[in-house]
């Protein structure tokens, strides 16, 4: 069921969900690592909102740093949303990726910068072909210093971008939204099926962040 609406519904209007979480295994199909906390001690998480989430969790499961990657829906109003929920555009959530790295291994602007590259952060409620509110371009922070991080960097990609002629970021960035795994199918689908659909297409401009040692010291 396509999705082409692009506003996000009022809480008053949204599907209503369940109270309990959809079924999952528990296991990453590629590590065995549980997808649900509690996750390492010293690691620290995002999400974030690329489009169709298959592919951005692909992304990031293959950079050093990065133990736990988990498809899901969030930024919306409904609780514990089915796909068929989702794509409906009642329940105002985007498909996200979680994100659980070991920042001593790992800097965040490392990962802020990959974000930006890989997909378009200018076309609103869409990527690509792919169109409605669930497609839209979401960071979801759980620190402060996450978020001003994702900021300063947005507002150095938005300075890049438009220098190359391109159009305003529409990127949303917020903290401590809810998190609700997606079906059990939809986790590492590109581990499963490695020539099934990827939508990730980047704008072609580089987003160059200096590193936050670089950032302190400087």
């Amino acid at each position: 069921m396509l999705q082409t609406s692009n506003q996000i519904p009022p809480p008053e209007e949204a599907l209503p969900g369940r109270p309990e979480p959809l079924p999952l295994r528990n296991a990453h199909f590629l590590t065995g690592r549980a997808l649900r906390p509690p996750f390492p001690e010293g690691s620290e998480k995002f999400l974030a909102g690329m489009g169709c989430f298959w592919g951005a969790e692909r992304l990031f499961s293959k950079i050093p740093g990065v133990l736990v990657t988990a498809v899901g829906y969030s930024g919306g109003h409904t609780p514990n949303p089915t796909y068929e929920e989702v794509c409906s555009g009642l329940t105002g959530h985007a498909e996200v990726v979680l994100v659980v790295y070991r920042p001593v291994q790992l800097e965040f602007n490392s990962l802020l910068q990959v974000f930006w590259e890989s997909h378009d952060p200018t076309q609103g409620m869409r990527q690509g072909n792919d169109v409605g509110t669930q497609y839209r371009s979401a960071l979801y922070l759980f620190s402060e210093e996450q978020e001003q991080l994702a900021r300063e960097s947005r507002l150095l990609y938005q300075s890049q971008l438009s220098g190359s002629g391109l159009s305003e970021i529409t990127t949303e960035i917020s903290r401590e939204r809810a998190f609700y795994y997606a079906e059990d199918y939809h986790q590492q689908y590109l581990a499963k099926i490695p020539h099934g659909y990827c939508g990730l297409v980047g704008t072609g401009v580089a987003c160059d962040l200096m590193s936050e040692h670089e950032t302190e010291t400087t």
